[in-house]
C-alpha cells in the first residue's frame, strides 16, 4: 500500500525516462502531467501562481501566500496509482461543505499552506506533499511571489479596456489584445531554472491560454531560460476555445499569440487533435513560423467532452520525443 519512495524516503524521481519540464496550471497542466507520468519519472511541473479566486484566492488574500490551488492539482495529478497515493490524492482534493468560513476550502490547499508556515520554504513544503502522495515527479511554483494578471480587452465597439485579476481576465467578454504580469519581473526559485537548463524536453499547454499558458513566457527569467535551454520544446493545443479568452481565435492564432508575446522563443513540435482544428494548413504555417513541425494525433477522450485522454496524450508525447511526426507516422530524426 506504500508510496513509491527512494532509499531516503523521498518521491521516486530521476529513475528512468526523458527529463521533462511541464508548464501551466489548472486542468490543462493536470492533463499533461497525467500523460507524462506514464512515460517518465524525471518530471518537473512549473505551475502558475496568479489565481485570485475560490479557496486559493481567499488564502492568498488572508495569509499573503502563493495561491496553492494549481500547485495542489499538479501534485494530485502526479500521485502514485497505489491505494496509498490515490487515497491521499482524494484527501488533498476534498473540499469542505459548511455554512461557515471553511466552505469550499480544499484540504490540500490548507495542508500546503500549513507546511509553508512550518518549514518557511515554498519548495520544501511542496516536496513534502509530493512525498506524501508518492508523486512521480516534482512540483514547483513559477515565481516566488503571487502574480497578478492584467489584460487589454477590446469590446464590441472597439474600445480597449484594462481587466485585472486572473478570474476577471478568464471570464471577460471581448477580444484579448495583450496581457501583462505584476510584478513584471518576479523572483524565480533557482530549482526552476536548474530544471529547465537540465531538461531534454519542455512542454507548454494545454490550458487557459492567457491565464495559464502565456504567463510563463511573460516572466523574464523563465522566458530567458526557455529560450536558452538545449531542451526541445513542445506545445500542446487545446481541444476547444474558451469563452471570453479565446473564442475568437483559430488554432493557428493560438500559436501566433505566443509568438507575439515571446518572439524570441522557438518550438520544435506542436501537438493537435485533428478533429478540432479548423484549418490544418493555417496551423501548419503558424507552427512553421515558430520553427515547429505539426504532430496530429487523437488525444481526446472522444464524444462531446473536450478532455484529453491521458494514455492517448502519452502516446503522442512519446512520438514527439522520438521524432515521429505526421499522421502517417513518418520518423524525422531530431537534429542538433
Amino acid at each position: 500500500m506504500g508510496a513509491l519512495l527512494d532509499s531516503d524516503g523521498w518521491p521516486r524521481r530521476g529513475v528512468s525516462g526523458t527529463r521533462v519540464v511541464a508548464f501551466g496550471g489548472g486542468h490543462g497542466l493536470s492533463a499533461t502531467l497525467r500523460a507524462l507520468k506514464h512515460i517518465t519519472h524525471q518530471l518537473t511541473a512549473v505551475v502558475t501562481v496568479a489565481d485570485d479566486g475560490g479557496s486559493s484566492g481567499r488564502l492568498r488574500e488572508e495569509m499573503n501566500v502563493l495561491p496553492p490551488g494549481d500547485l495542489r492539482m499538479a501534485l494530485a495529478s502526479l500521485c502514485d496509482d497505489s491505494e496509498w497515493g490515490l487515497t491521499w490524492r482524494d484527501v488533498m482534493q476534498h473540499r469542505f461543505q459548511t455554512d461557515g468560513p471553511l466552505d469550499r476550502h480544499a484540504v490540500g490547499n490548507l495542508l500546503i499552506v500549513a507546511l509553508w508556515e512550518l518549514l518557511g520554504d515554498q519548495v520544501d513544503g511542496l516536496d513534502w506533499i509530493a512525498r506524501l502522495l508518492g508523486a512521480h515527479g516534482r512540483v514547483l511554483p513559477m515565481a516566488q511571489v503571487p502574480l497578478e494578471i492584467e489584460a487589454d480587452v477590446e469590446d464590441a465597439d472597439g474600445t480597449v479596456n484594462k481587466v485585472r485579476g486572473q478570474c476577471a481576465v478568464a471570464s471577460t467578454d471581448g477580444r484579448m489584445r495583450a496581457v501583462r504580469l505584476f510584478p513584471a519581473d518576479p523572483p524565480v526559485d533557482s530549482e526552476v531554472l536548474t530544471a529547465i537548463s537540465e531538461a531534454e524536453w519542455v512542454v507548454l499547454g494545454p490550458g487557459s491560454w492567457y491565464t495559464s499558458v502565456l504567463p510563463h513566457l511573460l516572466v523574464p527569467k523563465l522566458r530567458s531560460a526557455l529560450v536558452s535551454t538545449n531542451a526541445r520544446r513542445a506545445l500542446i493545443l487545446n481541444l476547444t476555445t474558451q469563452k471570453g479568452e479565446t473564442d475568437s481565435l483559430s488554432a493557428g492564432d493560438h500559436i501566433r499569440v505566443l509568438q507575439r508575446h515571446a518572439p524570441d522563443l522557438a518550438l520544435d513540435v506542436v501537438i493537435a487533435e485533428p478533429s478540432t482544428v479548423d484549418d490544418i494548413e493555417d496551423l501548419e504555417n503558424a507552427a512553421r513560423e515558430m520553427g515547429a513541425r505539426l504532430l496530429l494525433r487523437q488525444v481526446s477522450i472522444g464524444g462531446n467532452k473536450a478532455l484529453h485522454d491521458p494514455l492517448r496524450l502519452a502516446a503522442a508525447l512519446r512520438d514527439a520525443f522520438d521524432g515521429v511526426l505526421g499522421e502517417v507516422g513518418r520518423r524525422e530524426p531530431w537534429l542538433a
